[in-house]
């Protein structure tokens, strides 16, 4: 399980957002400022850091220059201003990203897995029943022959590459359909778009072997039907 240092002093955003790293299969710890989080970095190793810039006690500047004293990982700002001068001062810091608040949830959980690719944490070809994905040049390949999806297609093919061996409910689908297309996208769907991809990708549509049901939940790659 890879580990993330949340830097925010707003409790309420460090509740929400440990609750959604968790969701998606991360550790967290969190600390709500300055002098805390450098305590933390003494003695706890991590994968990836998101620091608030404006801090009670200092601010995350002073952070980061902690982690990259003591610790190589990708660090993300968060920052409410959008300041371009504070953006421009992280970047040259050393920060891998930023974020401006308020931000969607699906795009923070995007940046950590773009920046774990980044920094090789996290791999960009897949290959899953004779599929092949590589997410750095977007080719999907089914037994060595290339096949095209439609984007929603391919977020949705992302999603559970993204996630091997995790159930993931429809809602969750649902919810990355409605960041990737800007659209409304129903329940019946995404049944459609899960009925195309797997015509597509499974050697037996209707027996998918890749993309399987687990019934009154979602799906998942691979393993068993329930």
């Amino acid at each position: 399980m890879k580990r993330i240092f949340l830097v925010e002093d707003d409790r309420e955003i460090a509740k929400n957002l440990t609750l959604l790293l968790q969701a998606e299969g991360y550790g967290v710890s969190h600390a709500s400022g300055q002098a805390e989080a450098v305590s933390v970095l003494e003695s706890v190793q991590f994968d990836l850091a998101l620091v608030d810039i404006s801090l009670p006690d200092g601010n995350g500047f002073a952070v980061c220059t902690q982690i990259r004293q003591t610790q190589k990982i990708p660090v993300i700002f968060l920052t409410a201003s959008g300041d371009e001068a504070s953006v421009v001062t992280g970047l040259n810091m050393g920060a891998d990203d930023y974020i401006t608040k308020p931000f969607r949830p699906r795009e923070l959980i995007a940046r950590i897995q773009a920046a774990f690719r980044k920094a090789g944490a996290v791999p960009s070809v897949y290959a899953f029943g004779g599929l092949c994905v590589d997410t750095r040049t977007g080719l999907v390949k089914k037994h060595g022959k290339e096949i095209f999806l439609s984007a929603l297609e391919y977020r949705l093919l992302l999603v559970f590459v993204g996630n091997p061996g995790n159930v993931i409910t429809r809602d969750c689908l649902l919810s990355e359909l409605w960041d990737a297309a800007g659209e409304y996208v129903n329940d019946n769907t995404l049944t459609v778009y899960i009925k195309r991809l797997r015509e597509k990708i499974e050697d037996n549509p209707s027996a998918p072997a890749i993309i399987r049901t687990v019934r009154g939940i979602g799906y998942r790659l691979g393993g068993n039907d329930d």
